[in-house]
Order: structure tokens, then C-alpha cells, then sequence
């Protein structure tokens, strides 16, 4: 999605102005987006949450799946986004975060390759004397709150991992006939989260964290809106042996 991010600089962006954002096409052939435990709640009444390992920092990511193949968004069709939430990440682009070498310290960037940034039309960055404009005031004051949200994010990460919560999902679906394997993702470990002592789970509720546990657990069922969107003719009679084989409550 972002292509060529840099920094915002008064000389180098004084005539760049941002176009409005009416067209999804720029997330077309993102099939995971990160998201933050801020949106579990209204994610997961849409997307599977799940959890991508960062091996090299020893991190995991909360991420929605937008479809079940690289390259394929299944919520974006002719530049609209056919869902009622949106994730933070996709909402703030052309814009990003990006650490300086201070220690705490962020730079706003935005993604010059993007369509959305031009010289003619939209609104400006920055007014006639050199001052950042009211959008980028705003765009400031949404990325920083979107920082302390990564924070939390982070710290709820670091946490499963200390308990060993995180389990690979390993989940086998049709797909056009054929049977796929969905794997390469983590997701929270139910039986070890049922086992979790008293005081463990007491903890975790003054935390915080026992709603996103839950919102995260919940949405993985949505991978069956997935199947759906992917394909609008699946059937869903099944025969009798099917409606009452063994497993069927699950």
C-alpha cells in the first residue's frame, strides 16, 4: 500500500496539497491490514483477527484478514469499501508514522507515490506563510493518538507472549473446490486461556484486556464471510449427514 514514504518537510511539501479520499483502489490487493486492540470491538463483527509473527523484533501483530489469498481484498469493489468499519491503518493513508533517532520521538510522512498527493488540487499542507494548515493539525493529533494505541497494542502482545497465550491457527477451508490450508497466523490459545490461574485472569481483567481476548476469539468465525464473499454461489444446503456429522456444534 504506502510506496515511496518520506517525510513531511516545510521545503520540500510548501505546494503539496491532499486530495479527498473517495476511492479504495489504493487497497485493492492488501489481503492483511494491522490493526490495534482500540478496534476489536467493531472489527470483529467483520474481519478475522489474527496475529502475525515478527521473528527478527521476537513481536506479534493483531492484523485482519481481507481475504484469503495474497493480493486479493475482498471488501473493496469498483473503489468502495463494502464494510461499516474501516482499519485505522487504511483510514490515515496517505499518512504514517515514521521514529527519528531520538528516542520517543515521531516524524509525519505520507506516501508520495500516492494518487491522493499533487500540487493542483485537494487541500494544502501548508499555508502561505510557511505554517502547517489546519489538515495537517489534524492529521498530527490523529496519528499521535493512534501512537498511544500502538503502545497498548504492544504491551497486550508482550503480555500472551509471557503467558504462551499465542497458538498457530492452522484451519482448513474450500476454496473453489478445493481444500486450501489457512496457516502462517496465530491466534490466542482457549485451553490455555481456560487454564490461566485466578489471579492471572483477575489480572488481566485490571489490564484490560479480558474484552479484546474475547473480540479477537469471536471475529475468527468471520472467515466464513470470507468464503461467502469469495464466493457468492457457495451453497449453504448441506445433506444430512453433514447438518448432524459429528463436530457439527462446533
Amino acid at each position: 500500500m504506502f510506496e515511496k514514504v518520506v517525510p513531511i518537510t516545510k521545503d520540500g511539501h510548501k505546494k503539496t496539497k491532499i486530495k479527498a479520499l473517495n476511492s479504495f483502489e489504493f487497497a485493492k490487493g492488501i489481503n492483511l491490514a494491522a490493526i490495534m486492540v482500540h478496534e476489536f470491538s467493531r472489527a470483529a463483527a467483520i474481519y478475522p483477527i489474527v496475529f502475525l509473527e515478527d521473528k527478527d523484533k521476537d513481536q506479534f501483530r493483531p492484523t485482519v484478514l481481507l481475504g484469503l489469498e495474497q493480493g486479493e481484498n475482498l471488501f473493496v469493489k469498483d473503489g468502495k469499501w463494502n464494510a461499516s468499519y474501516i482499519p485505522a491503518i487504511i483510514r490515515r493513508y496517505p499518512f504514517a508514522l515514521a521514529k527519528t533517532k531520538e528516542e520517543d520521538r515521531f516524524t509525519i510522512c505520507l506516501d508520495e507515490a500516492s494518487d491522493l498527493v499533487n500540487d493542483k488540487e485537494g487541500q494544502e499542507l501548508f499555508d502561505k506563510s510557511g505554517e502547517p494548515a489546519e489538515v495537517m493539525e489534524r492529521v498530527k493529533k490523529y496519528l499521535s493518538e493512534l501512537q498511544q494505541m500502538e503502545k497498548f497494542t504492544e504491551a497486550f502482545c508482550q503480555y500472551m507472549i509471557s503467558l504462551n497465550m499465542f497458538t498457530p491457527l492452522n484451519m482448513k477451508v474450500r476454496m473453489e473446490g478445493e481444500v486450501k490450508n489457512i496457516a502462517g497466523a496465530y491466534v490466542i490459545n482457549e485451553e490455555r486461556l481456560n487454564s490461566l490461574s485466578d489471579d492471572k485472569f483477575l489480572e488481566m481483567r485490571k489490564k484490560q484486556y479480558i474484552p479484546v481476548i474475547y473480540s479477537h476469539l469471536s471475529s475468527l468465525s468471520q472467515i466464513e464471510r470470507l468464503l461467502t464473499l469469495k464466493d457468492k454461489n457457495l451453497s449453504t444446503a448441506a445433506t444430512v449427514a453433514e447438518r448432524f456429522a459429528e463436530g457439527a456444534l462446533n
